[in-house]
C-alpha cells in the first residue's frame, strides 16, 4: 500500500531500475557562490544501491561550513550538498534485499553496513566501509558519480559529485543502501528528515554518548539546533539543570522550551564562562557538551565540568588546523573528553526505534520535533534559507521539493 500511495507501483518501479532521470537539483560550482537551481541527470542505482525521490531536506550548518568551502582540502566541484532529508525508494540496485521501491527512508551521512567488523562491535557506530567521510565525493561501489549536467550549448556531460554519502539537494538522489535508513511509514516524513542528522546527533549525544542520569548537571555550549536537541535529549533523560551557553541572545527564548533551565552568554560577564557555571553549580556540570565548532568554547566546556567525573562530548565540526586547547596534565583531574558522530546511533539497525518513540510519546516523554522547524520554504529558495542560517534566524529551514 505504501508504495501505491507514494506512485510507485512495483511495475513502474521494475521499468524505472534501469532509466536515468532528469530532475531539478540545487548544485554549487564554487565557494560561496549561489545555489544553481538546474537540470541534472540522475542514474540508476548499481549494486548495493538505492535512488530515492527525496521529498523534504532541510539545512545544517555542515552544509553551511561546506558551501563556503571552509576547508580547502574538500572542496570539490561542481557538487549537490545536503544530508538531512526524507523521501520515498524509487528503485534499488542488484543486492539490496532490506529496502524496495515505496519504502520511507531517511538518508544517513554516517552509514552501516552490518557485516564489518565495526558494524558487529557495540561499541561504535562507525561503519568500516560506509562510515562519514567529508572528504568523500563519489560512489563506493566504482568511484564515480551518479549525478551529471549537461551544457546545453555543447552537449558535454559533466560530472556532479556526491557530498556527504547522502546530496540531498535534488528531486531524486543515489545512496549506498548502508546509508538509507527505513522509518514507520506512519510517520510524517518533514519531522523525520530532521533524524538524518541534527535531532539524532544531539539527543544521542545526550542518551547515547554520555548517558545523562536523572537528576545530573549539564552545560551546553552553542545552541543552534544539535546543542537545543542536546538539551532535550538531556530534559528527556531528567536532568536536573540544563545550563546553556550562546552569544545570541535570541537562543534562550527557544530554549526553554527545550528544558534549559539557565542562560549564560558570555558578553555579560566579565569572568570566564567556566567560572560563571562553576558558581552557577557548585563545583560544575556533570556532563557538558561543545555544539560550536570553536575550540575556545571547547576548553570552556571541559573546564566547566567538575573534577574527578566530568565529561565533556565533543559535537562541534573544526575547520580550523589548531590543535587540542589542553595540556595533558589536565586530564589527571579526572575530567574526560570524547567526540561523538550522529548521537552514536547505528543509523540503520537503532534509528527506526528513536524514530518510533519520536512519534509516540506523550507529554515530557515526548521529542520536540515541532519546535527546531523555524522555516518552511519551497526548494527554489535554498539561497534565501542558506541566509536565514547564516544571519542566525533560522534553526532548522525545511525545504519542500
Amino acid at each position: 500500500m505504501a508504495s501505491e500511495s507514494n506512485g510507485f507501483s512495483a511495475a513502474a518501479a521494475a521499468a524505472a531500475d534501469r532509466k536515468i532521470i532528469t530532475c531539478k537539483a540545487a548544485v554549487v560550482w564554487a565557494p560561496g557562490e549561489p545555489f544553481v537551481i538546474q537540470k541534472v541527470q540522475v542514474e540508476p542505482p548499481q549494486k548495493l544501491e538505492v535512488r530515492i525521490k527525496i521529498l523534504f531536506t532541510s539545512i545544517c550548518h555542515t552544509d553551511l561550513s561546506a558551501w563556503k568551502g571552509e576547508n580547502e582540502l574538500q572542496r570539490v566541484y561542481p557538487r549537490i550538498l545536503g544530508h538531512e532529508a526524507a523521501g520515498v525508494v524509487e528503485s534499488v540496485g542488484e543486492g539490496v534485499e532490506d529496502l524496495r521501491s515505496g519504502d520511507h527512508v531517511v538518508p544517513i551521512f554516517n552509514g552501516e553496513c552490518g557485516d564489518c567488523t565495526h558494524c558487529r562491535n557495540p561499541n561504535t557506530n562507525l561503519c568500516a566501509r560506509y562510515r562519514v567521510d567529508p572528504f568523500k565525493s563519489v560512489m563506493v561501489a566504482d568511484g564515480g558519480t551518479r549525478f551529471s549536467a549537461v551544457d546545453g550549448a555543447s552537449g558535454v556531460r559533466r560530472p556532479v559529485y556526491h557530498f556527504l554519502n547522502t546530496s540531498t539537494f535534488a528531486e531524486f538522489t543515489v545512496l549506498d543502501a548502508a546509508c538509507v535508513a527505513k522509518i514507520p511509514p506512519a510517520a510524517p516524513l518533514e519531522r523525520m528528515c530532521l533524524l538524518s542528522c541534527g535531532i539524532s546527533t544531539g539527543v544521542g549525544a545526550a542518551w547515547n554518548t554520555a548517558q545523562v542520569t536523572s537528576g545530573s548537571t549539564v552545560a551546553v555550549f552553542g545552541l543552534g539546533a544539535v546543542g537545543l536537541a542536546v538539551a532535550e535529549g538531556a530534559r528527556y533523560r531528567k536532568a536536573s539543570q540544563i545550563i546553556g551557553v550562546d552569544i545570541n541572545p535570541d537562543k534562550f527564548v527557544l530554549g526553554k522550551q527545550m528544558g534549559i533551565t539557565d542562560f549564560v552568554n558570555p558578553k555579560d560577564h566579565d569572568k570566564s564562562v567556566h567560572e560563571v557555571i562553576r558558581e552557577l553549580t557548585g563545583g560544575g556540570v556533570d556532563y557538558s557538551f561543545e555544539c560550536a565548532g570553536n575550540l575556545d568554547a571547547l576548553r570552556e566546556a571541559f573546564l566547566s565540568t567538575h573534577d574527578g567525573w566530568g565529561l565533556t562530548v565533543m559535537l562541534g565540526i573544526h575547520p580550523t588546523p589548531r590543535m587540542l586547547p589542553f595540556h595533558p596534565m589536565e586530564l589527571f583531574d579526572g575530567r574526560r573528553l570524547v567526540a561523538s558522530v550522529f548521537g552514536d546511533f547505528k543509523g540503520k539497525s537503532q534509528l527506526l526505534s528513536f524514530a518510533e518513540k519520536c512519534m509516540h510519546g506523550n507529554g515530557e516523554d515526548k521529542i520536540n520535533l515541532d519546535g527546531f522547524i523555524s522555516h518552511e520554504l519551497p526548494f527554489e529558495d535554498i539561497n534565501k534559507a542558506f541566509e536565514l542560517l547564516e544571519q542566525g534566524k533560522a534553526l532548522r529551514c525545511m525545504l519542500h521539493l
